[in-house]
C-alpha cells in the first residue's frame, strides 16, 4: 500500500521559508559565467510551469484518501463508509498551495519582468494567474483567509509576515486578476512565445486558457451568491457578454489531466473501510434508469440465478430489498449507518443462504472507475476532469433559473442548458469509464440513451421545481469532484432533507464546514494568523467537531444548513 506521510502540522512554516525555489535547469555551459554552477541565474519558464500545473494533480493521492472518499463525499451522500474523524493528514491542498504551486508562477512573472521583451511573453504571464486561481479557490473553500497578496514577499522584499487576506478580499482579487488574463489571452498567439510541450493541459491554446479562466469566475459567483447577490449578477452577465465565454462544448476545452501512468488511489481504494452507496442515490439513479448508475457503482451478488437458489433453500431477501426490482443488483443503504443499523449490517455482513453461499447485498463504488490500476488491474487510465463543460451549463441553467440573466443574451435558456449540462456529464463519465478499462454506461455516441433519459418524467423540466432537478443534476455530476460535491451541498442545502424529488439520507453527526488552519510555529507569522481567525470569528487553534460545524467560512455565513435548502 502505498501508505499516505503524514502532513507537518504546523503549514504556516511554508509561508516562512522563503519557499525555495528547486533548481529545475541548469546551464550547460558554465563558463558564460562567472557565478556559482549551481545556482540557475535564468530560469526555465517552460519548466517552472510544468512543475507548478504538475502539482496541481500530483499531491492528490493524499487528497483522495483521507478527505474525499473518507469523509467530502460521505458528507454529500455520494458514498457511506466508516466514520473516522478528521486526520492530520487532511488539507494537503494548503502545503502543496504554497510549497510547489505559487512559488514557480511568481518566478516566471519576476523573471518575465527583466526581458527586453517581455510583451511576447504576455500570454505567459496571464495563464500564470488562471493557474493560481484555480488552486486558490480550492484552498480557501475549506480554509477561509490565507496569505495571497503577501504570500511570495518572502522572496522578493524579506517579508516573512504575510498578512492573511480574507474571503472577499481573494474573491475580489481573483475576479481581476481572471479580468486581466482573460484580456490579454483573447490577443491570441500573434509573436507570442509559448509553454511548448509543458502546457499538457492546453497545449498552448489561449483560447482555453480564456475560457477556463470565465468558467472560474462562475466558480466564484456561486460562492459569492449569499453574500452579494448583485455581484454574483454582475459576474454571470461579463461571463455570459465576453466573447469568448466560459468552457465549451469542445471536450479540448475542459480541464483535463492525462497521463497513463497516473495512479493517485491506487490499492488504498478501500483504505481502513470499503465504499458504499447511499441509497438516496443508488434509488433516484434506478428510478430514472441513469446510464451513469453502472459507471458510478458495482452490482452486488444478486445477480444470474440467485432467485433459484434463495427458493431452493426457502430463503427471503431482507424487506429493503424489492425481489421484482429488474436493477435488484444496485442496492444502497443509510449515509449514517447509526440511522438505520438493521439495514447498515449488511454492509459489510453479506446474506447467509446456505452452507458456503451467502450473498452480498450493497453495492460498492465502481473501484476501476476511481482506481483503474487499483489491484492486479494493469490496463486503463485515470483522466481527471477537474474543470468541465458539465458543470459550466449547470451554473448558467442555474443562474438563469433564478432571474439573473435578464438584460444579457444567455445563448439560451434554463433548461436548454440543463440539457447540455446532462448530456456532458454523461457523456464525460462514460469516457472517463472507457479509459479507466471499466463499467461503462453505453456503447458509441451514447446519443439514443441520453435523449430517453433527458425525456423521462423524473428528468425533464416540468414547471414546478425546475430548480432542484438542475440542482440534483449538478450534485450528481460532482461525483468526481469532492471539493465542487462539497462546496455545492454547503451552498444550496441540497439534497434537501424533507423533498419528494430527491431526499437525502438522514444524519445524526455534526459535519464539519471548514478545516482548522493550524498556527504557524511560535515567533514567525502568529500576529498575523491570530488576526485572521478572529476576523472570521473562529476559535483560534480548536479542532473540535461542534466548532468546525458551527463556525463557517465567509461565503457560507448564511448557507442552509446540510439538507435545509428552498
Amino acid at each position: 500500500m502505498n501508505r499516505i506521510n503524514h502532513i507537518t502540522k504546523k503549514l504556516g512554516m511554508v509561508l516562512l521559508s522563503g519557499f525555495i525555489l528547486c533548481n529545475l535547469s541548469c546551464k550547460k555551459d558554465f563558463a558564460e559565467t562567472n557565478t556559482n554552477p549551481s545556482v540557475v541565474t535564468k530560469p526555465d519558464i517552460n519548466a517552472l510551469f510544468t512543475y507548478s500545473i504538475e502539482n496541481l494533480e500530483s499531491y492528490q493521492g493524499t487528497e483522495w484518501i483521507w478527505e474525499n472518499l473518507e469523509q467530502l463525499l460521505r458528507f454529500t451522500q455520494h458514498l457511506t463508509t466508516d466514520p473516522y474523524e478528521l486526520s492530520t493528514n487532511i488539507n494537503s491542498r494548503y502545503r502543496i498551495y504554497y510549497n510547489n504551486i505559487l512559488p514557480n508562477l511568481f518566478a516566471i512573472r519576476n523573471e518575465i519582468a527583466t526581458r527586453d521583451d517581455k510583451a511576447r511573453y504576455k500570454n505567459i504571464n496571464a495563464v500564470t494567474y488562471v493557474v493560481q486561481v484555480l488552486h486558490g479557490l480550492k484552498v480557501t473553500d475549506m480554509n477561509g483567509s490565507i496569505p495571497y497578496l503577501q504570500a511570495m514577499q518572502a522572496r522578493t522584499d524579506n517579508n516573512f509576515k504575510p498578512a492573511y487576506d480574507n474571503q472577499k478580499v481573494l474573491y475580489d482579487t481573483w475576479l481581476k486578476e481572471l479580468d486581466g488574463a482573460i484580456s490579454d489571452l483573447k490577443g491570441g498567439a500573434a509573436d507570442q512565445v509559448n509553454f511548448g510541450t509543458s502546457d499538457f493541459f492546453y497545449k498552448n491554446e489561449w483560447a482555453n486558457w480564456a475560457k477556463l479562466a470565465n468558467t472560474l469566475k462562475l466558480r466564484i459567483a456561486v460562492r459569492y451568491e449569499k453574500q452579494d447577490v448583485e455581484a454574483s449578477k454582475r459576474i454571470f452577465k461579463e461571463v455570459m457578454s465576453d466573447a469568448t465565454g466560459p468552457i465549451d462544448n469542445d471536450d479540448q476545452s475542459q480541464l483535463v489531466y492525462d497521463k497513463p501512468e497516473h495512479n493517485p488511489i491506487g490499492n488504498d481504494i478501500d483504505y481502513r473501510s470499503p465504499r458504499f452507496g447511499t441509497s438516496s442515490i443508488i434509488n433516484f439513479l434506478k428510478s430514472t434508469n441513469d446510464p451513469r448508475l453502472k459507471i458510478y457503482f458495482s452490482p452486488n451478488d444478486l445477480v444470474g440465478s440467485f432467485k433459484d437458489v434463495l427458493v431452493a433453500n426457502n430463503k427471503t431477501l431482507p424487506s429493503f430489498i424489492n425481489i421484482n426490482d429488474p436493477l435488484i443488483m444496485y442496492q444502497g443503504g443509510p449515509a449514517d449507518w447509526t440511522t438505520d443499523p438493521t439495514i447498515a449490517q449488511y454492509y459489510k455482513n453479506a446474506f447467509p443462504v446456505a452452507t458456503g453461499v451467502s450473498y452480498k447485498l450493497m453495492s460498492t463504488i465502481n473501484k476501476k472507475f476511481f482506481a483503474p490500476r487499483y489491484g492486479n488491474n494493469t490496463t486503463g487510465k485515470m483522466l481527471d476532469y477537474m474543470v468541465t463543460y458539465a458543470e459550466t451549463c449547470f451554473y448558467i441553467a442555474e443562474f438563469i433559473q433564478k432571474g439573473y440573466g435578464a438584460g444579457f443574451n444567455t445563448k439560451g435558456t434554463a433548461e436548454d442548458w440543463y440539457k447540455k449540462g446532462v448530456t456532458s456529464s454523461i457523456k464525460t463519465m462514460n469516457k472517463i469509464a472507457v479509459n479507466a478499462a471499466s463499467t461503462t454506461g453505453f456503447d458509441g455516441s451514447g446519443d439514443t440513451e441520453i435523449t430517453a433519459y433527458l425525456n423521462q418524467a423524473n428528468v425533464k423540466f416540468n414547471g414546478v421545481n425546475d430548480l432542484e432537478r438542475i440542482y440534483i443534476q449538478q450534485y450528481l455530476n460532482f461525483y468526481r469532484l469532492a471539493n465542487e460535491a462539497f462546496t455545492f451541498c454547503r451552498r444550496t442545502g441540497y439534497p434537501k432533507n424533507n423533498s419528494s424529488y430527491y431526499k437525502r439520507n438522514a444524519w445524526n453527526e455534526p459535519i464539519p464546514r471548514r478545516y482548522a488552519l493550524d498556527e504557524p510555529p511560535v515567533g514567525t507569522n502568529n500576529d498575523n494568523w491570530l488576526k485572521g481567525q478572529q476576523e472570521q470569528g473562529f476559535t483560534p487553534g480548536n479542532k473540535e467537531l461542534g466548532v468546525l460545524s458551527t463556525q463557517r467560512l465567509w461565503f457560507d455565513k448564511t448557507s442552509p444548513n446540510f439538507g435545509e435548502g428552498n
